[in-house]
């Protein structure tokens, strides 16, 4: 009854648009768990407190919900449809991760994580819960453990069929289901996700310090980016695909084929100069729809201006000169910054008062001076 009740719902999965399908236990996280506290004991994690909250909840499946018996894990393949590293070319154009340049996952995923939920309610009268990356569920692990791909070097899961591309939803039943085959490591001695981190995020492999990640930079990281990264981040605005598109499963990959979770045109390499020019209004209006949306103006501003500041482009210099004045302190320290790189020192010294307002013009002595005393000869 139960295998062909599995049998059912893994059809019933794709036919909601679901790539892949596995089923596992609560309890296959004992390794992941002792792995999660060291990155919690180490303060790899960050400034994201909600990690460390309650982390029994994460190692622990039945501390989140004592009735569950079965967890389903499902994946949705979003493979881009060109190179992610191609755009890193270009200097003066911001770099979106693949993830954030369609719609929301979340609502997406969660929409077809209910249906298919209500379907193995009413088969089976099982009781339920669906996640979709938003509680505390270690959802690489589990998806390790149900056979969807394996966790890699870099700590992202890597699938044979789909390669780095795979956004995640679990259910948990109280169903007692037949489990599958946990997928084997298959990364051998390859190294490349390792050795393409522009800023040595990974201490060693299948370790990461999310303080030197560039997604956490520029995404969960409310405040200034520390200097010694800005220059590596180069002209990524929003996330780094580096260490999944550099693997080499990738060659098996293949292009999503959900409309909603497609790269929108405007997303793909948006022009570092129109990104500035964006107010609140016109911020929320661009990325409706989009996870970009959730950091908020002043943050993605933040990044753009990093971005501007590596570009060697001078015609940037007035917009970074503009956001020198804006109403975030958040959004002048970074425009400081970025004409700092775009201005020879005498240049900007004899402009900063002018330009950028007295007010700001011992911050943007600051900046300069932190930035290029070292390195005068």
């Amino acid at each position: 009854m139960t295998e062909d009740l599995k049998t059912a719902l893994a059809s019933e999965a794709r036919a909601l648009g679901f790539d892949c399908i596995g089923v596992t236990a609560p309890g296959v996280l004992t390794e992941a768990g002792r792995h999660f506290r060291d990155f919690l004991e180490a303060g790899a994690h960050g400034d994201m407190d909600w990690l460390a909250a309650r982390p029994e909840r994460r190692t622990d499946p039945c501390a989140l919900w004592a009735d569950v018996r079965s967890i389903v894990m499902l994946g949705v393949n979003y493979g881009p449809d060109e190179d992610p590293l191609a755009i890193l070319q270009a200097r003066t154009r911001g770099a979106i991760s693949v993830y954030a340049q369609g719609d929301d996952y979340h609502d997406l995923i969660k929409k077809r994580l209910k249906v298919l939920a209500r379907w193995l309610v009413a088969a089976s009268g099982c009781e339920v819960k669906v996640f979709v990356d938003t509680a505390a569920v270690m959802e690489k692990p589990l998806a390790q453990a149900a056979g969807l791909g394996w966790q890699g070097k870099h700590t992202n899961l890597v699938s044979r069929q789909f390669g780095s591309w795979l956004f995640l939803g679990t259910i948990f039943t109280t169903l007692d289901l037949p489990q599958g085959e946990s997928e084997p490591d298959h990364c051998g001695s390859c190294r490349a996700c390792l050795d393409i981190c522009p800023t040595s995020a990974f201490p060693a492999p299948y370790k990461l310090d999310a303080r030197r990640c560039i997604s956490y930079l520029t995404i969960e990281n409310k405040g200034p980016i520390p200097r010694e990264f800005r220059k590596a981040i180069g002209n990524r605005i929003y996330g780094c695909d580096d260490c999944l598109a550099v693997c080499p499963w990738n060659k098996f990959a293949q292009a999503g084929h959900e409309a909603k979770l497609a790269a929108r045109d405007e997303l793909r390499a948006p022009a570092l100069a129109e990104l500035a020019q964006l107010d609140d209004p016109a911020f929320r209006a661009r990325f409706t729809k989009s996870p970009v949306k959730r950091i908020g103006r002043d943050r993605f501003l933040r990044n753009v201006l990093i971005a501007v500041g590596n570009s060697n482009d001078s015609t940037l210099v007035g917009e970074a000169e503009r956001l020198a004045n804006d109403d975030s302190p958040l959004v002048r320290g970074a425009a400081v910054w970025a004409l700092s790189q775009l201005m020879e020192r005498e240049e900007f010294d004899a402009r900063a008062a002018e330009a950028i307002g007295a007010e700001a013009e011992a911050i943007v002595r600051m900046e300069w001076n932190a930035w290029a005393g070292p390195h005068l000869i």
